[in-house]
C-alpha cells in the first residue's frame, strides 16, 4: 500500500501563486506515476498533471503554462506549482499515484484550493 498526504493549498487572489506538495509513504519502491486530480461540487473529478518516475510530464490543456509538476524520487514527494491561477482553478486537489502499467489506484485525502476573483 501507498499513502499520500498533500499540503499547502489555500486562498489566494486571482493571478496569484500556490504551491501543492504530496509526500508518499509505504511501499513507494512500486509506484510510477504520480499526479494531481482536482475536483469541484457536482463535477467529476479531472486531470490536472501527471509525471513519471523518468520525469516525463503530462498536462490538462486548461493549466499548460501556468502549471509545474515536478517530483523528487529520493524524497518521494510531488508538487504542483500553480501561477497565474483563475477563479477556475478552485476546488479540491487530490495527489494520485500509480504502478507501472495500472490507472491512478492510490489518492490523498485533498486539499482545498480557492481562487478568489
Amino acid at each position: 500500500q501507498v499513502q499520500l498526504v498533500e499540503s499547502g493549498g489555500g486562498l489566494v487572489q486571482a493571478g496569484g501563486s500556490l504551491r501543492l506538495s504530496c509526500a508518499a509513504t509505504g511501499r513507494t519502491s512500486s509506484v510510477y506515476r504520480m499526479g494531481w486530480f482536482r475536483q469541484v461540487p457536482g463535477k467529476e473529478r479531472e486531470f490536472v498533471a501527471a509525471i513519471s518516475w523518468s520525469g516525463s510530464t503530462d498536462y490538462a490543456d486548461s493549466v499548460k503554462g501556468r502549471f509545474t509538476i515536478s517530483r523528487d524520487n529520493a524524497k518521494n514527494t510531488v508538487s504542483l506549482q500553480m501561477n497565474s491561477l483563475k477563479p477556475e482553478d478552485t476546488g479540491v486537489y487530490y495527489c494520485a499515484a500509480s504502478i507501472p502499467g495500472a490507472q491512478f489506484q492510490y489518492w490523498g485525502q485533498g486539499t482545498q484550493v480557492t481562487v478568489s476573483s
